[in-house]
């Protein structure tokens, strides 16, 4: 019997503007299992993004209960990349190393040998705007899955994107 990862339990979210209250999320209840592979498939704007936002706890949840059964990392892929179109494809990469004050010699050998096994090498040195979209979310890929960034920190650089530019200039 595979062991619970996660529970999700009559999940519900609001949102509110002057007017409306407006339900995002009704009652979604569902488990992850060990080893399981899961999608949340919708039409646009049903709350897909909604839950990963609270799973990764980016957004609070109106009600409902989020039980996680292991200490578990939760990352998801962004709609949109967030790159810094003014930053190289490595310069990008490395932002997180620099903010964080771990910008040494092999902190850029393994970014540069990450962007060698994503196939994104020859692209170091190019910008954002030139790559698919394919290719900046591998670069994004790049940046969680090995801990470079986190999702966290990067969501405050896209609210509070001038300051932070100004800590990386």
């Amino acid at each position: 019997m595979k062991n619970k990862l996660l529970s999700i339990i009559n999940l519900k979210k609001n949102y509110y503007n002057r007017k409306d209250e407006i339900e995002a999320i009704k009652d979604v209840s569902f488990d992850v299992l060990e080893n399981e592979f899961i999608s949340i498939v919708g039409p646009s704007g049903c709350g897909k993004s909604t839950i990963l936002s609270i799973l990764a706890n980016l957004e609070s949840k109106t009600s409902g209960d989020v039980i996680f059964y292991k200490d578990l990392t939760i990352g998801y892929m962004l709609q949109d990349d967030c790159l810094f179109f003014w930053r190289t494809i490595l310069e990008n990469c490395l932002i997180g190393l620099e903010v964080s004050g771990n910008l040494t010699e092999e902190n850029i050998e393994y970014v540069l040998s990450l962007l060698k096994t994503y196939g994104l090498y020859e692209f170091k040195d190019k910008y954002p705007a030139s790559l698919s979209g394919g290719m900046r979310q591998r670069v994004l890929r790049i940046l969680y899955t090995h801990g470079i960034i986190t999702y966290k920190w990067l969501i405050t650089l896209i609210n509070n994107g001038k300051e932070v530019y100004y800590v990386i200039r």
